[in-house]
């Protein structure tokens, strides 16, 4: 993906400058105090136009300790803050956020490869989680209950965990970040987060935003800290003990590890793994809907999000007026710099991606399928970086091994059904359990993808596409998705400790389940 000097025709220098980007960047942060790390340089290059973008210093096992201890002398403070004072904090990220909204949006574009719109999109959850945030540190309620003994209260109550580690991808190189920390910091908990290699110069962005705010608000230091290297700083959050949880968004295979090691301590994990997510379309559909729920779910970020529509699972009887209708819509599809006006489809995030791709479409055909469109890799000075390629449309059926894995790219595949029960046991037949959607207009047919007998996913959705959720539900999914939520709803209890009181206001000592245990005098 390395290429000679790039002509830097998106003013991407300057926005560098503006986050404070520029020269060999140290790979620790306590806040505002950066820590000279010493590991070997991580280069960042743009999938765009292949052009060198920034270096990082990575962090080495010492520098993660300070990290650490940092986080560990926070914590004690942070939590006695009261729960609206973090939110005021919280508040004020937000705003700092939206005043760098453009240059973070074009920076997450350029070093992700996700179109511009996308960008600012993903800096807009940021900013809405922070709202969703400040309202939260004033609701983080408990539960009281009636004792069966008389003159007692019983009540639940809730406390912050303590360090939070947040293990981010390279899809969503800053808003998964701040789902996690922007709740976890209201709850009273700090963080240390290690992002994805792929993109370590949003990250650091992020960072560098941040710290003003919480030196004016003198924020303890260590309650927001970041730590860039490879997995071996994955591994060693996983298996610290200081850390009661861990936060991990990846794929299945990367998620089962840290469950591993965090279940051998006995730690928390939240896990946001692989999908594999489909859409089942039905003759009661609103074509038109349809497709363009279709193409901005299966093509949207290039294939490369967690929620991004892999499989249509399409009635026998409109299969080939929709597989026309999507090879129409697909050849219209522009590709290209996704910083560039009029582009839909940017690049994968490297030639490793693209390597996966290509295997993929050979996968597709030794197992039996048709690729009916793209399955190409483009060429020319347009595509330089060599991670552009065509999205794909295969025909498929859902029992092939390739159909049954992820693969984070733009292939979509085509399998019909017969009835709605066989639909909806192809949608659960796969290991992953992320989104799932239906168009119908048939309250029959959606009220049963509804029920306990439809869809196993965490998302489950009707006349609208499996991406595109907004943080006010719960995000997550089940099976080898890792079962975790994020985001909203009282997603804030992962990131807190449940504690039982009860409180006896008598005088006398009477016991639960009527148990006598008389001493005498």
């Amino acid at each position: 993906m390395k290429t000679a000097e790039v002509k830097d025709t998106h003013g991407i220098g300057k926005i560098l400058d503006e986050l404070g980007l520029s020269g060999v960047l140290p790979g620790a942060s306590t806040g505002e105090n950066r820590i000279n790390t010493t590991g070997e340089i991580l280069e960042s290059y743009s999938p765009c136009d292949g052009a060198l973008i920034g270096k990082v210093k990575q962090a080495t096992k010492d520098e993660y300790e300070k990290v650490m201890q940092a986080a560990c002398t926070a914590f004690p403070e942070w939590r006695t803050w009261p729960a609206p004072r973090r939110g005021e904090v919280v508040r004020q990220i937000g705003e700092a956020l939206r005043k760098y909204k453009e240059p973070l949006g074009k920076l997450v574009s350029y070093e992700m490869g996700k179109s511009y719109q996308e960008g600012l999109g993903e800096v807009q959850e940021m900013i809405d989680i922070c709202d969703f945030a400040v309202g939260l540190s004033r609701q983080l309620y408990g539960l009281a209950m009636h004792s069966e003994r008389p003159s007692h209260r019983m009540y639940e109550q809730y406390h912050p965990l303590g360090v939070v580690g947040i293990i981010s991808a390279f899809n969503f190189p800053v808003a998964v970040w701040a789902w996690n920390s922007m709740l976890a910091m209201v709850c009273g908990d700090v963080c240390v987060w290690k992002p994805s290699e792929k993109t370590p110069l949003t990250a650091v962005a992020c960072q560098h935003i941040i710290a003003p705010v919480l030196k004016k608000n003198n924020v303890p230091e260590g309650v927001s800290s970041i730590i860039i290297g490879d997995y071996k700083i994955g591994e060693l959050l996983s298996k610290d003990m200081r850390v009661p949880l861990v936060s991990a968004t990846g794929s299945t295979r990367m998620g089962k590890k840290v469950a591993v090691a965090v279940g051998e301590r006995l730690g928390r994990s939240l896990l946001e793994l692989g999908g594999n997510n489909a859409i089942i379309l039905t003759p009661h559909a609103d074509m038109k809907m349809a497709v363009t729920a279709v193409l901005f779910g299966a093509v949207g970020t290039a294939g490369q999000r967690c929620t991004t529509t892999r499989r249509l699972i399409i009635h026998e009887s409109i299969y080939d007026k929709m597989k026309a209708s999507l090879e129409k819509a697909y050849k219209q599809i522009t590709i290209g710099n996704p910083l560039d006006d009029g582009i839909l489809m940017g690049p994968l995030i490297d030639t490793d991606a693209v390597k996966h791709y290509t295997d993929a479409i050979q996968k597709i055909k030794e197992q039996g399928g048709k690729v009916i469109y793209g399955g190409e890799v483009l060429s020319g000075e347009k595509y330089a970086s060599g991670c552009y390629v065509v999205p794909t449309i295969a025909e498929v059926k859902n029992e092939y091994a390739i159909v049954q894995h992820e693969t984070f790219a733009p292939i979509l595949y085509l399998i019909k059904y017969k009835t709605i029960d066989e639909a909806i046991a192809l949608q659960n037949g796969v290991p992953q359990g992320l989104s799932s959607s239906i168009f119908s207009n048939n309250i029959l047919e959606t009220e049963k993808f509804l029920s306990q007998t439809g869809s196993d996913c965490g998302i489950a959705n009707v006349n609208i596409g499996t991406s595109g959720a907004e943080i006010g539900g719960a995000f997550g999914g089940e099976k080898e998705t890792g079962g975790g939520r994020e985001s909203g709803s009282d997603a804030w209890k992962n990131y807190m400790r449940r504690q039982t009181n009860t409180i006896n206001y008598g005088t006398t000592l009477p016991l639960a389940q009527g148990i006598k245990f008389d001493i005498g005098e």
